[in-house]
């Protein structure tokens, strides 16, 4: 399909939704831009078009003209084949519930980002309002780009990330996925599973932790110090250690090879060091990048309810201690007087509390047939530990050495027997 063939609706106008609608404008696909408050858009409309600006000498620039502009989702929807919801993750149940009249057959819905499990939340809206006609949901594990808002009509590229993976709802049409967006965004690739994009978001122990550990400096300072430098100390980063351990934890109950947060800084950036702050430490990128203002941040009130909860929620239902994780949701709860584990993303209200590793595993993927996860081999045993998850990787490791072993002798005794009987 040739790309002005293709037409695109983003949905939200903030400053990714804004990036996006135009880059995708002047790339010449057809766009449409979707946002519930009119006000928001009103210059845009006025004006027809975004314009953009890029930090890299050679990214996008130009003037992004759209095709529509609009605060009614019945337009938005119906007029495009491709749907890119570019809303923080706490507005996706509302979005799927609003969109779910209007979705047809054949069109394509990514959330950008996803968060955790954000398209399993999103399909359980379309099928709890009747949508069932086969529209694909698929979501990425980051935002594509690092942008900003310079105006009413105007947006700035500082970065577009090499490789965003993405993963669809069931990974079967990931492919599939892949291929529509292709011609627009070839730096997304195959992301496995949404488990595996989901469980891999490292915002999930970065942002809430550092936030409420501190929650004082902030406040003292309007985020007046640097993130992830003055904030990351040595004892914060030792307690975002654990959190990343409960994770990666989580992530093997369900048969996820999760990476670290030190394999992800190494892998993302390049950043290595002897332990997380080191690591963090040694990544020139962070630096400048200063504290939010205030606790009432997305680093909280988006990253607790649809990044960690849905983590600590698949440990708890499947046998593994999250006390870190839930110590920090607890304090984020108090912090804001508010109930983040009834306003997030927990197993019950994605529908998939009732569902077994391997159910879990088969909804995901799409496959009836699959390596089964440990856990859900002995579902009986007790709460799953680090250690425990360890000593089965060493066993299971041992037997395949054995095996290949045995497989070697096999092989020597068969050569010995040829050697000695000639044809």
């Amino acid at each position: 399909m040739g790309k002005k063939n293709t037409r695109y609706t983003v949905i939200g106008a903030g400053n990714g939704g804004k990036a996006m609608a135009a880059h995708l404008a002047i790339m010449g696909f057809d766009v449409t831009l979707y946002n519930r408050t009119s006000e928001n858009i009103a210059a845009i409309q006025a004006r027809g078009g975004i314009t953009l600006e890029s930090q890299d000498p050679a990214g996008p620039r130009g003037f992004g003209r759209l095709t529509r502009v609009t605060s009614d989702m019945k337009v938005a929807i119906e007029n495009c084949e491709i749907v890119m919801i570019v809303t923080p993750a706490f507005a996706h149940y509302d979005i799927a519930r609003k969109a779910a009249p209007f979705l047809q057959s054949g069109q394509v819905v990514v959330l950008n980002p996803g968060r955790t499990l954000g398209a399993i939340e999103f399909k359980r809206v379309l099928d709890q309002e009747g949508c069932q006609n086969g529209v694909t949901v698929a979501e990425t594990q980051t935002f594509i780009y690092a942008s900003r808002s310079d105006g009413p009509t105007q947006a700035r590229i500082f970065r577009i990330k090499d490789a965003v993976p993405l993963a669809a709802l069931p990974a079967t049409k990931t492919s599939i996925v892949l291929g529509k967006l292709a011609s627009a965004y070839p730096q997304f690739i195959d992301g496995g599973d949404v488990l595996q994009t989901g469980i891999n978001n490292i915002g999930a122990i970065f942002h809430p932790t550092i936030s409420i550990l501190n929650a004082g400096w902030i406040e003292a300072t309007n985020g007046g110090f640097q993130f992830y430098l003055d904030g990351v100390t040595p004892t914060v980063a030792r307690l975002m250690e654990v959190l990343d351990r409960e994770r990666v934890t989580v992530a093997s109950a369900v048969g996820v090879r999760a990476k670290t947060a030190r394999e992800w800084l190494k892998m993302a950036y390049n950043a290595d060091g002897d332990n997380l702050h080191d690591a963090i430490h040694n990544h020139p990128g962070y630096r400048g990048i200063n504290a939010p203002p205030t606790l009432t941040h997305r680093y909280i009130t988006e990253d607790i309810p649809m990044s960690l909860v849905p983590i600590a929620s698949l440990g708890n239902h499947y046998g593994v201690s999250v006390r870190g994780m839930e110590s920090i949701i607890r304090l984020a709860c108090i912090a804001h007087q508010t109930d983040y584990w009834r306003r997030g993303r927990t197993l019950e209200r994605m529908g998939i509390k009732h569902l077994s590793v391997s159910e879990l595993t088969r909804y995901v993927t799409g496959r009836s047939t699959h390596q089964m996860p440990i856990h859900a081999r002995h579902p009986k045993l007790a709460p799953i530990s680090v250690t425990r998850i360890e000593q089965a990787r060493e066993v299971n490791s041992q037997k395949l050495l054995e095996e290949e072993s045995l497989a070697e002798d096999n092989v020597n005794l068969s050569e010995n027997t040829i050697s000695n009987n000639p044809l």
